[in-house]
């Protein structure tokens, strides 16, 4: 019988490295060669949710920004980096020559891999981010939506929101708030100003409060210029404050009503009246009737047993009411008063019909 054979033992004594270790180490080349390979601070993107198929989504996403992208900004242009530095070969035979020279190589190489959109890990399941470069996602956004609002063509089957990310921070109450006070300036500070309003969503994170969050961010809108005012009903700007495990995601975005929230697809929809609120604001009285049909109706009308209290739901189709959210109502500039209003909805408010 053969003597089974014995693992090799690393120099000095040392256990073999587990499979995590080098799982990790390709991680750290890959994302030395070609930026950040997940979603992390210091990032401008695209948030997208999906249902359930994420390769998918990915694919559909580089075609529809890839189509729009080339036609704000033209196609994307590559420079051939590596004849240049090839030409350069041979000139210097000094070794410290030589490793400056591999040093750049590797450099372009690395500038080479950095395309206009890549995406990264998110961190979050039917979740994913399209990191952008020398592009505004804000604008590119604004641009796919109000086209597909306008021709009514769907372009999508899996993708259901698309948001534009202008800039990322650690997902701290302080980061936050530190981060949001230079970050807002462009459109709240004086002379600057706007109606707005403040959406929040959460992923995998469970340190952060909704209403201190949109409490302190609302009173820096308010702190930048005292006549910006909340309006829930067609806001001119959303704060969109997306969390994601320890990285807090901020935009400022217009249209958020007229372009059902940013959804693709309820945008491409027959659009209604986006000045209509979707909460019941006009008393306390005020009842829709409900038509029940048949015979019933005349039976019943004398004891009103055919109307119901039907509150006026979200535009959307088939979703569930949204939970509440702080409204911030700015007096001046100190001491905003917190009022309960309508806030992005849970994540089945994302599961549209396709």
């Amino acid at each position: 019988m053969a003597a089974p054979v014995q693992q090799p033992t690393q120099p000095g004594g040392g256990k073999r490295k587990g499979k995590a270790q080098y799982v990790l180490a390709k991680r750290a080349r890959r994302c030395d060669a070609g930026g950040p390979r997940q979603l992390e601070p210091g990032l401008q993107g695209i948030l997208i949710t999906c249902n359930m198929n994420e390769r998918k989504c990915v694919e559909e996403a580089y075609s529809l920004l890839n189509e729009y992208g080339d036609d704000m900004y033209g196609p994307e242009k590559f420079t051939d980096k590596d004849q240049q530095l090839s030409g350069s070969e041979g000139e210097d035979d000094d070794a410290e020559a030589a490793l400056k020279r591999e040093v750049g190589e590797i450099k372009a190489s690395t500038e080479m891999k950095l395309r206009r959109f890549q995406s990264v890990e998110s961190g979050a399941n039917n979740v994913v981010f399209i990191r952008t470069l020398g592009i505004e996602p804000e604008k590119l956004v604004h641009h796919i939506l109000q086209d597909m609002y306008k021709t009514k063509k769907k372009k999508t089957r899996v993708i259901l929101r698309m948001l534009p990310i202008s800039g990322t921070c650690k997902a701290f109450l302080e980061d936050m708030k530190k981060y949001a006070e230079t970050f807002l300036e462009p459109w709240f500070k004086a002379p600057n100003k706007g109606t707005f309003q403040i959406v929040y969503k959460s992923r995998n994170n469970s340190h952060m409060n909704r209403e201190e969050v949109i409490k302190e961010l609302a009173g820096i809108v308010g702190s930048l210029n005292s006549e910006n005012k909340v309006d829930l009903t067609n806001p001119q700007y959303t704060v969109v404050v997306e969390i994601i495990k320890a990285v807090c995601c901020l935009s400022v975005v217009k249209d958020y009503m007229l372009f059902r929230k940013y959804n693709l697809q309820e945008v491409v929809k027959s659009a209604k009246d986006p000045s209509q609120p979707n909460n019941v604001k006009q008393g306390i009285g005020n009842e829709a009737k409900l038509e029940s049909g048949g015979k019933s109706n005349k039976n019943d009308s004398a004891d009103g047993k055919n109307q119901q209290v039907v509150p006026e739901h979200s535009e959307e189709p088939g979703q569930t009411r949204p939970t509440s959210e702080m409204q911030v109502v700015n007096e001046g500039v100190a001491k905003p008063e917190l009022v309960s209003q309508v806030t992005e909805g849970s994540k089945s408010n994302e599961n549209d019909h396709s």
